[in-house]
């Protein structure tokens, strides 16, 4: 355990200013308050803050940030409290203990609205004071290091919620030094076997490449310092976690990778940097497309370094990272570089945090994502704009836009104004036209072209990789359907109002909004449109004395046009003369077809109540003596087979090409009581080339009726069209795939 006066010591080493009585009443009043606690090691629980002020001395903070490190489980540990801390220690440092304090345990494997609140008190408090991230870092850091003595079913949890949250907000402030140790830490516990296997496969070919690495270095030095510059060669390998990570994205085998050994030169100034980078282009030829400049575009996180890739010695391709010794330091020290002394010995942190890309951008997305409706958006926003490796774009006029790899022209317009992603229509990447789920690479100047009266597609929000799109999206799709649910709501109740004689005021019926329990016109319109109140119960709200209109689900007078403008509605049934048989009809025969998976020709069917067309997920239920049930992965029927895995076989599509079929698929469609409605189903089904074997009214009332189609399609994609060819006719306000 670290003592009083190495502690003091190792912070006078880098700030021989520090507060000397400031640091040794922390370290008493700490371990006064721990008292005998114990951790799982069963060391003295106060090893633990000691060893986190420990490595914030290897990152040279400041002494509140120390004192704040042996101090910050003192309020929700022991019986200390926030005014104590502030009475002994002064209001700064009492505040960044309350704000660690306040940081409850990211729980991943809770339930998602609790993970996302956890998240946006981290995010918060990091965005008030960067002091808190480093504490909370060097924190996680320490727990990781003595992670074999928790309970064997706690450590994949923690381990789990250090690669997911901690390592890449590591990353992100630029530490990748404390990122690679707590990527190896967890990787090492969630996949021991793994771990160890990389490991054992690096060390040898480390023992065969060993002699081949000296020889780069050797040769390289030689030939710097011939060029007159001063400059350290070192070789590296590529960290384990990091080969897995690789191989696992790339689905590469080992030997495969480029990049396991890689050469740092470290030089003293930017010009030699790249008198270096051409002097190594010189002797050995570069690989196309493998350099990128960091220096004159750094990344998000203030990282600045060229990389370059050469065929060197013995036809091997060597990486190389050229940077300056001060980059080096911002490397791997991230943000904590900027906490640097000045020359009085006083750390200006506003100043020093204010000067890092990585904290202010931090900051600017921390803003944003606060917008999100949800705990759970903001989790999964948070995801997405944090833990992403960027690509750099920029607008016409040069503006550079900072996106997550995967990126789009969609992200790209969001990123510039919420307006112009969503009435965006079209993009010229580089001066070409390209489709707008195009993937933007590092350098592309992007253009978006706009139209009035644009609305994002719903489909838009799986595309896109940035939580400002994604939020954007969802609120545009909202505001769109309750804007078709209000239009729907107004045409139902002007003739709901005409039918009784009277004439469908906006006035009116706001005097009646008490009445019907909301507080808008638009959320009346809306709720009708919803079906969620009938239009009889506005009528009556608007005008009491009329008696009680007929009520839903009356058969019309008779000569009153009802919903297919007949005197009564049937149950209409479609078959093509001449069409084959539904493969999911209940009377129907069942067929062979070929199953990935299964040797030979097996008597398939599919489920009944919507079967299954190729796109879907699928699964087999196999049934002895009758064969195989296909069943598409979403259906509700798979839940009575849960208790009998023994019958579920792994099946796949294996269409033939040259051979086209048709397969069952059913659809609920809600459409407002007028007459043609029947005619634009029917009509869109068929317009698309999908095949009508059974429709059902299932039920009506005065302003609506359900309709169940069963229809038979080619494939998944031809259902979706047919789907959202249904949603947008204005007789039909909704449409529903129904799968049991």
């Amino acid at each position: 355990m670290l003592r009083q006066y190495e502690l003091v010591d190792r912070v006078r080493s880098y700030n021989p200013e520090a507060d000397e009585d400031l640091l040794n009443r922390a370290y008493v009043y700490a371990m006064r308050a721990h008292g005998t606690q114990k951790r799982a090691s069963g060391d003295p629980y106060f090893s633990h803050p000691l060893e986190v002020a420990a490595i914030l001395t290897d990152l040279k903070l400041d002494d509140a940030t120390i004192v704040a490190a042996v101090l910050h489980d003192t309020i929700e540990d022991t019986e200390a409290t926030r005014e104590e801390i502030d009475r002994l220690f002064g209001d700064e440092i009492g505040s960044l203990v309350d704000g660690l304090t306040k940081i409850k345990r990211l729980d991943l494997v809770s339930k998602q609205a609790a993970q996302g609140e956890n998240l946006r008190k981290l995010l918060l408090a990091i965005a008030d004071d960067i002091r808190v991230l480093l504490v909370k870092l060097a924190d996680r850091l320490h727990n990781m290091r003595t992670l074999h003595h928790v309970p064997v079913a706690k450590r994949a949890r923690i381990a789990q919620e250090t690669l997911d949250i901690y390592a890449p907000l590591s990353g992100r402030m630029g530490m990748q030094g404390m990122r690679n140790e707590l990527e190896e830490l967890s990787f090492a516990a969630l996949m021991p076997e793994a771990h160890a296997s990389i490991v054992s496969r690096l060390d040898d070919m480390t023992e065969k490449y060993g002699s081949l690495i000296a020889k780069i270095e050797t040769e390289l030095s030689e030939r710097l310092t011939q060029s007159g510059i001063k400059a350290s060669v070192k070789g590296r390998q590529k960290q384990p976690y990091s080969v897995w990570h690789k191989m696992e994205q790339k689905n590469l085998a080992l030997e495969q990778l480029s990049d396991i050994f890689g050469f740092r030169v470290l030089v003293e100034s930017i010009e030699d940097c790249y008198r270096v980078l051409g002097i190594i282009h010189t002797q050995w030829p570069s690989v196309p497309g493998r350099f990128k400049d960091y220096i004159s575009t750094p990344k998000q996180n203030d990282y600045r370094s060229l990389h370059t890739t050469v065929v060197g010695p013995g036809r091997q391709r060597v990486e190389l990272q050229i940077r300056t010794r001060a980059m080096h330091d911002l490397a791997e020290n991230g943000i904590a570089a900027h906490a640097l002394y000045k020359d009085g010995g006083a750390l200006d942190v506003g100043i020093a945090a204010g000067e890092s890309r990585a904290y202010s951008g931090l900051r600017r997305t921390i803003a944003m994502l606060a917008d999100a409706d949800s705990a759970e958006e903001f989790l999964e926003h948070t995801k997405l704009e944090l833990f992403h490796d960027q690509v750099f774009c920029f607008t016409p006029k040069g503006k550079l836009i900072a996106l997550p790899k995967g990126a789009t022209p969609i992200d790209f317009a969001y990123a510039i104004h919420t307006g112009i992603g969503n009435t965006a229509v079209g993009a010229k990447i580089n001066g070409r036209m390209a489709p707008l789920l195009s993937e933007l690479a590092n350098g592309d100047e992007v253009e978006i072209a706009c139209a009035e009266g644009q609305v994002p597609p719903p489909a838009w929000e799986s595309l896109v990789a940035t939580g400002k799109a994604r939020a954007a999206i969802r609120r545009a799709t909202r505001d769109a359907v309750r804007a078709q649910y209000s239009g729907l709501g107004r045409q139902i109740l002007t003739r709901a109002f005409e039918r009784n004689g009277k004439t469908f005021s906006e006035e009116k019926l706001r005097t009646a909004l008490p009445r019907l329990a909301r507080t808008s016109f638009e959320d009346v319109l809306a709720a009708v449109g919803r079906g969620e109140i009938f239009s009889g119960d506005v009528i009556r709200a608007v005008h009491p004395e009329i008696a009680e209109p007929r009520k839903a689900g009356a058969p019309p007078a008779a000569g009153e046009p009802g919903w297919f403008g007949l005197e009564k509605a049937e149950n209409f049934r479609f078959k093509v003369p001449g069409a084959p048989q539904a493969p999911g009809d209940a009377e129907g025969p069942m067929r062979p077809i070929p199953i990935r998976g299964q040797s030979g020709d097996l008597p398939v069917s599919f489920a009944p109540n919507g079967g299954a067309v190729p796109g879907d997920r699928i699964v087999g239920i196999l049934t002895p003596g009758e064969g195989i049930t296909i069943y598409p992965i979403q259906s509700p029927a798979l839940t009575a087979f849960d208790d009998q895995p023994e019958r579920w076989l792994d099946v796949r599509w294996d269409i033939d090409p040259s051979r086209k079929e048709l397969f069952p698929a059913q659809i609920a469609v809600t459409a407002i009581n007028e007459p043609g409605a029947l005619a634009a189903i029917t009509a869109a089904i068929g317009d698309h080339g999908g095949n009508i074997d059974d429709l059902r009214v299932m039920s009506r009332s005065l302003d609506f009726r359900e309709v169940l189609v069963d229809v038979e399609v080619w494939d998944l994609k031809q259902l979706g069209t047919i789907m959202a060819q249904l949603r947008a006719q204005k007789t039909i306000s909704r449409v529903e795939r129904v799968n049991g």
